[in-house]
């Protein structure tokens, strides 16, 4: 297992590793970067093609992992894939806050009760509000009569009311989601740019590493702009140096 870090700031900082042709080349990014990050995301595309073999190597190597998947669906079918994610060396998971307030209800619970049953700490469980590349008009298109700032706070609400440790949200809803939901909620970051300049992604609502965190963000996901740095480690070492300028320092010690 990873030991404590001595540098809180690159902790907070979680690479997108949604990359790779081959394993070998997957785990290659683990390799030059587990020391200049402090967990690495496994999304559904990645996970698809390697499955769970991804998380064990990873795992060996000494890095933390944060299961993008988010679950969604009926609450037995839910909670039962949270205790199959349980089964490997997880750090943190994710489930969609749209399957409701049982569904999220139904995935702590089961977290608990296996982690009860194992004699482990549960994986730290985060509820995704809106994704970062819709908009007001996309939200509305969907057929929400609010925009994305007030579905985010309500599905927020609703996850912090349903025993869910955070959320993963845009980095523009950091700071209003900070003040209804607590300083102990964990609310985690994707969506960060090196610069304010337009993103040529499908990222729309952005902000920069020091913005997310002086915002109130606890931990950051970025993939893009280190992936596709020249020097990927001077650039996660410049994310961490902008993190330290952000400031926040979580209280709680869920991932310590």
């Amino acid at each position: 297992m990873k030991t404590k870090s001595s540098n809180p700031a690159r902790d907070r900082l979680i690479f997108a590793l949604d990359t790779g042709e081959s394993l070998e080349e997957a785990l290659g990014w683990v390799s030059l970067l587990r020391d200049h990050v402090g967990m690495f995301k496994i999304g559904k595309e990645i996970f698809t093609r390697f499955g769970p073999a991804i998380v064990e190597e990873i795992a060996s190597r000494g890095g933390r992992i944060f299961l993008d998947l988010k679950f969604h669906d009926i609450p037995n079918t839910v909670a039962r894939a949270v205790e199959a994610a349980m089964r490997m060396p997880v750090a943190m998971l994710n489930i969609h806050a749209l399957g409701g307030s049982a569904m999220m209800k139904e995935a702590v619970k089961a977290s608990i009760d296996l982690s009860k049953e194992k004699g482990v700490r549960p994986p730290i469980i985060l509820a995704v509000t809106v994704l970062t590349s819709l908009d007001n008009e996309d939200v509305k298109t969907l057929g929400f009569s609010s925009g994305t700032k007030s579905l985010v706070k309500r599905l927020a609400v609703m996850a912090r009311d349903s025993g869910v440790s955070g959320v993963v949200a845009s980095p523009l809803d950091v700071a209003p989601l900070r003040k209804i939901c607590g300083e102990d909620f964990l609310i985690v970051t994707p969506g960060i740019r090196l610069t304010r300049e337009s993103s040529v992604d499908d990222q729309k609502r952005t902000l920069t590493p020091r913005e997310a965190i002086a915002a109130g963000a606890d931990y950051i996901v970025v993939g893009r702009p280190i992936r596709t740095a020249v020097d990927p480690v001077k650039t996660s070492e410049y994310i961490t140096e902008e993190i330290n300028r952000g400031k926040r320092i979580p209280r709680h010690k869920d991932l310590e």
